[in-house]
């Protein structure tokens, strides 16, 4: 069956290449069809297995450790530390497979916006079959508001007009015809005698011969590409895994290493020797760690949900602040989605319209003047008036919001609008000069339309003029024409100057041509409107007769402007070391036309690249394309695809905006996918990492904040953590190195209940910082750059760990010297209550410390007398959790069983007190000398 150049057949051959025939297939061929082509519906592949995705949480290296951790602690008669270790693996598997579990239901999402009925003709009759059992070859009988079912080659129509924004994010209805069409230069979605599955007609009438259904339409097309794009892990992820295999290989290589000198040189049994590895390893490994940062990034989703930006994977809050490259679409996205009125030539003056969106709110000013009463105007007036006249849209005011419409984005709130948009800009124009529409049409009736046609390039309306319409008492009907400009101003003999009317020169007509010149190259699109009044019925409404003698009454100018707030956030993008690239559907002018006044593009000659362009092109054309100043037009999902494919082969780390069904696969592929939460399609947020709730293209900029803070962050509370680490190795040194004579300041369950109970809030506030002054002025962050680097284990385990493990040992010394051992520094009890207090000692003085370490967190080269000290009130919170846990852990007797501890004199607290400022102030001093070396 030919399906190939079905674009380029004639009418009549249509039927012959696709075995078909006018009075359709007869049940039995359809029936036939059907098993041989399957079933018009696009194929859901091969989910993972739930159970798969659950165990992975529980499979990688870290809780592989933990695992075996607490096997040995069971093994070793330690039962509640095993059971504790294993918890806390178990509760961070769950926790972080809750949070990041997604259905992938983009494929679903296509088939959900299929319609389920579809009208044909077979064997001569209109039936109405379900969509699914649509076939190649069927008459696909097509109506104003009827959801298209699969691709079809048209043989008739009818002013039919189509909404193919799904496929081509572009928000103007298409006109369509049933000529043959070359095809030269154009994408299959462009080919104006095919229509596709998944859009949907907005006017018109029509018959089309089925060619492609299911998986094989432009819509299955999509499908295949997003399927096709496999998930990957995110830099974090990476950067995550590096770590924890850093982390165990040194905790575990500290555990052999002392497991041998506990042995060989302590003469420890082995025993009390996998017990003492087993301390070391556990001390190593910062069992926390994992669990804070998937809270820090819960933490992230949720104060970027508060900046209208909803995040479905965790991982992507900090992907984005590593972002290099946003690839964005144009409509929708940078720009509102609603045609407007900027600009108007009438009677050789000049006139701006200021408003955006639907609203009629908006001024009319000439020269910077304002026109006070615009509809007193009486070229003005006549001009919108005609445009207003010869329109077939229809603006809807908002309504009163009932208790119903609570919640609901589209609910009525905005002015919206019934039909072609730029239609409804030209009656928003008018209402915004006074002109009530819905008066005038019936003061001026209509009584025949002459519909637009891609031929005539225009529209006609002529009506009735009721005696009482003063300015036409001469006449009784009116003929209203809009149109190209140039083909309508071939039309005109004269032109309407204030209240007269004059004939129309050369020069008069190079004036419009150059006015509307002017309007295309600033990326507007322009309409001419003319009129002609009738003293009698016309004899023939026949375009001929109707449309000729016009009297040419002015040029409006519109475009779908860009959001207000879109050029400060590009801006600030550019600022922060963040490529701007547009890629649209739309036509190349008018792309640079909008990145031009928004900030995208800056140079002189950018370059401009089309979709049949990028198909000649190789990778290596391609990537030198990209190394300039490029924008992207009328481009195809696979052409987004591959453009996103080779930035990231560049090593860039891209996000792509997007809310239509053609924006999926890049969506997908990009390290970030941001969806329009309210124009974006069901298939765009599926396959979207993040959605913008109120597709403001500036919550990306805010997005892109909160990540860079997040990844800050993590680095902050990292350090913060991994400086317990050096108080709780040391005691395992000193019991090995003193063969035994010196306790055990601290065992496992101690260093768990830092691990897993204290330093978690704290850690938590230091994930809640906010974003640090001019984090947005640095360019991103390297993906070569790590969370673990050498110079912050050098700050944790050599600057501020050695002076914490010096003060647990003080505290746990004390304690003893204090309790009849004065001056004793071996040979110590190693149990009873007086040992369990000592240890309390020395685990309060861990805690007491790791404030100071909190407030020294807060920045890495800032002093904290630089930072807000109520900046983040979680810190304060988190201060006053680890103090109430540890006075728990000292004084409540359940928890001194299970922990270990025993109580201390409450004098003991001023002490200790006194160690809370020491890693505060060793650290200031750290950054000092930083601060003066620069």
């Amino acid at each position: 069956m030919q399906t190939i150049a079905i674009h380029e057949l004639p009418t009549s051959q249509v039927f012959a290449a696709l075995d078909s025939n006018p009075q359709g297939l007869t049940p039995d061929e359809a029936q036939a069809r059907l098993a041989q082509y399957g079933r018009n519906v696009l194929h859901e592949p091969p989910r993972k297995p739930l159970i798969r995705a659950l165990l992975a949480h529980f499979t990688h290296l870290m809780a592989l450790l933990l695992w075996i951790g607490g096997g040995v602690a069971l093994a070793a008669q330690t039962p509640t530390l095993g059971i504790a270790i294993w918890l806390v693996n178990i509760i961070n598997g769950l926790f972080s497979f809750w949070q990041e579990y997604k259905a992938e239901q983009a494929t679903a999402a296509l088939r959900r916006m299929l319609p389920s009925y579809a009208r044909v003709r077979r064997a001569g009759e209109e039936v109405r079959i379900p969509a699914e059992h649509l076939v190649p070859g069927d008459v696909l009988l097509l109506a104003e508001g009827d959801h298209i079912s699969a691709d079809a080659r048209l043989v008739r129509e009818t002013e039919l007009r189509v909404d193919q924004s799904a496929l081509s994010g572009e928000s103007h209805p298409v006109r369509k015809t049933a000529d043959p069409i070359s095809g030269i230069g154009l994408s299959h979605a462009e080919l104006p005698n095919l229509v596709f599955a998944g859009t949907s007609v907005t006017s018109g009438t029509a018959e089309a011969v089925v060619f492609a259904t299911g998986m094989r339409t432009a819509f299955g097309e999509i499908a295949r590409l997003t399927l096709s794009v496999g998930d990957e892990l995110s830099p974090l992820q990476r950067e995550m895994e590096r770590l924890t295999r850093v982390v165990s290989a040194i905790a575990v290589g500290v555990g052999l290493f002392f497991f041998v000198l506990a042995v060989a040189i302590a003469g420890i049994d082995l025993a009390n020797g996998f017990i003492f590895a087993l301390g070391m390893i556990v001390a190593f490994v910062p069992e926390g760690l994992l669990p804070t940062v998937t809270l820090a990034l819960a933490l992230g989703t949720q104060r970027m949900a508060r900046r209208n930006a909803l995040v479905k994977r965790l991982s992507a809050v900090e992907t984005l602040g590593c972002t290099t490259v946003i690839c964005t679409d144009k409509t929708g996205t940078l720009t509102q989605n609603e045609m407007t009125v900027r600009e108007i030539w009438v009677g050789g003056r000049q006139i701006s319209v200021s408003g955006v969106g639907y609203a009629p709110e908006g001024s009319f000013s000439e020269c910077g003047a304002l026109l006070e009463r615009p509809a007193d105007d009486p070229e003005l007036r006549r001009l919108l008036l005609a445009a207003a006249l010869c329109n077939d849209a229809r603006l809807i005011p908002p309504h009163t919001m009932t208790p119903e419409d609570q919640g609901h984005s589209n609910n009525g709130e905005r002015w919206s609008i019934l039909g072609d948009p730029t239609e409804a800009a030209l009656l928003v124009a008018a209402r915004k000069a006074g002109i009530d529409n819905d008066a005038e049409a019936q003061q001026i009736p209509r009584i025949r339309e002459l519909p637009f046609e891609s031929r005539r390039k225009r529209m006609s309306v002529v009506c009735r003029l009721q005696p009482q319409v003063a300015a036409h008492r001469s006449a009784g009907f009116v003929t209203y024409v809009k149109g190209a400009p140039k083909e309508t101003l071939a039309l005109c003999t004269s032109l309407a100057v204030g209240n007269a009317v004059e004939p129309l020169d050369e020069t008069q007509r190079a004036d419009i041509l150059a006015a509307n010149d002017q309007y295309a190259r600033a990326g507007l699109r322009v309409l001419a409107v003319a009129q002609r009044l009738l003293n009698a019925m016309p004899a023939s409404f026949e375009a001929e007769h109707i449309e000729r003698d016009l009297t040419f009454l002015g040029l409006i100018a519109m475009m779908d402007p860009p959001r207000p707030e879109v050029e400060s956030a590009l801006a600030t993008c550019h600022a922060a070391g963040i490529r701007i690239i547009m890629i649209t559907g739309d036509y190349g002018l008018t792309a640079e036309s909008i990145a031009r006044r928004i900030g995208i593009i800056r140079g002189a000659q950018p370059r401009i690249v089309t979709g049949a362009e990028l198909d000649s092109m190789d990778d290596a054309a391609l990537h030198d394309v990209l190394t300039d100043e490029v924008l992207f037009a009328r481009v195809a999902p696979e052409h987004k695809l591959r453009v996103v494919s080779a930035l990231r082969a560049q090593g860039h780390v891209v996000a792509v905006t997007g809310d239509g069904v053609n924006d999926a696969p890049a969506l997908k592929q990009a390290d970030i996918g941001v969806a329009m939460g309210r124009a974006g399609t069901d298939v765009a947020r599926e396959a979207a990492d993040i959605i913008l709730t109120d597709d403001n293209f500036a919550s990306i900029v805010s997005a892109v904040e909160e990540g860079r803070a997040v990844y800050a962050n993590i680095k902050k509370f990292a350090t913060y953590i991994f400086t317990s680490n050096t108080p709780e190795a040391v005691p395992f040194v000193l019991f090995a190195f003193s063969g035994g004579r010196i306790p055990i300041a601290l065992n496992v369950m101690h260093i768990l209940s830092i691990d897993l109970g204290t330093d978690i809030v704290p850690a938590l506030a230091l994930g809640a910082e906010p974003p640090e002054p001019g984090i947005m002025e640095r360019p991103p962050r390297s993906l070569k750059e790590h969370v673990v680097t050498g110079a912050m284990l050098r700050r944790a385990y050599l600057w501020l760990g050695p002076v914490q493990s010096l003060a647990a040992m003080a505290a746990f010394y004390y304690q003893y010297w204090t309790n009849g051992y004065w001056g004793q520094w071996l040979d110590l009890p190693a149990d009873g209550p007086l040992y369990r207090s000592a240890t309390a000692m020395a685990l309060a003085a861990v805690v007491t410390t790791q404030i100071g370490n909190l407030f020294a967190q807060r920045s890495e080269r800032l002093s904290v007398l630089r930072l807000p000290l109520m900046g983040n009130r979680l810190i304060w919170i988190g201060i006053a959790t680890e103090v109430i846990l540890i006075v728990a852990i000292v004084y409540v007797p359940f928890l001194q069983d299970v922990i270990g501890t025993a109580a201390f004199n409450p004098v003991n607290w001023i002490v200790l007190a006194l160690w809370a400022p020491a890693l505060l102030l060793v650290d200031e001093l750290r950054k000092l000398v930083i601060a003066r070396r620069k």
